[in-house]
């Protein structure tokens, strides 16, 4: 049975080990639930059984103190700070489970986390980046700013074709089971410096960017994600509850 009801959350302005606490929780409760259903199926197999009971989706957003977190592939040495160092810039630092190498989190940057049963919607990892990246593009050109995508690399980016390339959005997920988690980070109104302390997603020769950086002045980060959540809804076929 697909279900298209997606849960929007706002989880505001959290801690990220609390957040990714959370997260850990959803995930782990709609695979369990997958998993519970497939081994019923291979008992009940050529009985009759009831239907399977839907999996639940959720969209979270939410935004982070400073912190800085290394994916699985990512080399420990793209963090440019030492203990001291994060204790002075006030931020944290977690390795964790999500593909790509470091990033940032802060004030000011749209941090979405959808935890999707991709069996409800399209089972195809490659094509899911693609979308998330397509609902970041629409929401920038809504305030007039034409960004793309930079071949053999993940994220949104502006002028990906010459050497003026900049990253507005970066993304790194889990999935097991056709299950997701983790997701993107959108910098709306973040402060940039704090990307100096590390080499972006492992890129150490492109820029990164914000929405306020490009239009010159700060952005009502409350209005992005209100456009932001209803293209990732349209662009899915979600019904947000």
């Amino acid at each position: 049975m697909k279900n298209k009801k997606v849960i929007f959350q706002d989880w505001g302005l959290i801690d990220y080990k609390e957040a990714w606490d959370k997260q850990e929780e959803l995930f782990a409760a709609t695979v369990d639930l997958k998993t519970r259903i497939r081994n019923l199926k291979m008992v009940t197999e050529g009985d009759e059984y009831q239907e399977d009971e839907p999996t639940t989706n959720y969209l979270v957003f939410c935004e982070h103190p400073h912190v800085y977190t290394l994916g699985k592939s990512g080399k420990p040495e793209h963090l440019l700070l030492d203990e001291k160092g994060l204790k002075e810039k006030h931020a944290s630092y977690y390795p964790i489970n999500r593909g790509g190498d470091i990033t940032y989190h802060g004030p000011g940057q749209i941090v979405g986390y959808p935890i999707l049963d991709l069996d409800n919607f399209f089972t195809d990892i490659h094509r899911y980046l693609r979308t998330l990246e397509e609902a970041v593009i629409l929401t920038l050109a809504e305030y007039g700013l034409e960004a793309g995508r930079y071949p053999g690399y993940t994220g949104v980016w502006f002028d990906a074709d010459n050497d003026k390339a900049r990253k507005i959005c970066a993304l790194g997920v889990r999935c097991s089971r056709w299950v997701t988690m983790h997701g993107f980070a959108f910098n709306v109104n973040p402060d940039l410096d704090y990307f100096k302390n590390i080499v972006p997603c492992g890129i150490d020769d492109k820029d990164v960017t914000s929405m306020q950086r490009e239009l010159g002045k700060k952005v009502d980060i409350e209005e992005v994600k209100d456009l932001l959540k209803g293209h990732i809804a349209e662009l899915f076929g979600m019904e947000l509850v």
